[in-house]
């Protein structure tokens, strides 16, 4: 991770927030979803290996990017039925101690809050008995966002935000949707704040 960070710091003006509180042990890290530097950022500022859920639809167009994201570790995870299967290494690799990633939002998106967040990190979270770590990155869709190919050296700020603890929600009517009312809340207020840090 430390290698990453020299590497993405000297292409971008990189700056990260956070790391002091991320939990130890197995957790779950949910950040927005702007650009295909995504994964590598948050794991970065998260400062661990992430095994990423990624849909299936991604894989198959290049060789390269399906090997590249395997050997890192992701989960390709079906986006049209129920994904038991991914959902079950998911479980296995945070019952290891590991660390799971997804993006609430499914898909890349051109700006924050243009879609509702799904429920799959808050389940897995609940499911698994761990924290939910929200992480907002901000800069990244300038960098190499949606409908480009072309890496423009933008600055980048990540914050990883206090995590959730899902047993806070345990009783209430709808534990999931709270969990991730919380999640939206906390990465929207942090891209804000992020934003003023960055903007030229």
């Amino acid at each position: 991770m430390a290698v990453g960070r020299r590497l993405l710091g000297w292409f971008f003006p990189l700056t990260c927030e956070g790391r002091a509180g991320v939990p130890p042990g197995p957790v779950v890290v949910a950040a927005n979803h702007f650009s295909h530097l995504d994964p590598v950022l948050v794991a970065v500022a998260v400062g661990r290996p992430i095994r990423y859920l990624a849909v299936d639809e991604l894989y198959g167009r290049s060789a390269f990017f399906d090997n590249l994201t395997l050997w890192l570790g992701a989960i390709p995870m079906p986006r049209g039925r129920m994904p038991i299967g991914a959902l079950r290494v998911a479980l296995a690799e945070l019952e290891a101690g590991g660390t799971v990633g997804l993006y609430p939002e499914g898909m890349r998106v051109w700006t924050w809050g243009e879609v509702q967040p799904r429920r799959g990190a808050a389940w897995l979270a609940r499911r698994a008995g761990v924290p939910l770590l929200p992480v907002a990155v901000a800069g990244s869709g300038e960098a190499l966002g949606r409908g480009t190919t072309r890496v423009s050296r933008q600055p980048i700020h990540v914050t990883v935000c206090d995590p959730l603890d899902p047993a806070d929600w345990n009783g209430t009517p709808d534990p999931l949707g709270g969990i991730m009312d919380a999640w939206q809340r906390r990465v929207g207020e942090a891209l804000t704040r992020a934003h003023g840090r960055i903007a030229p």
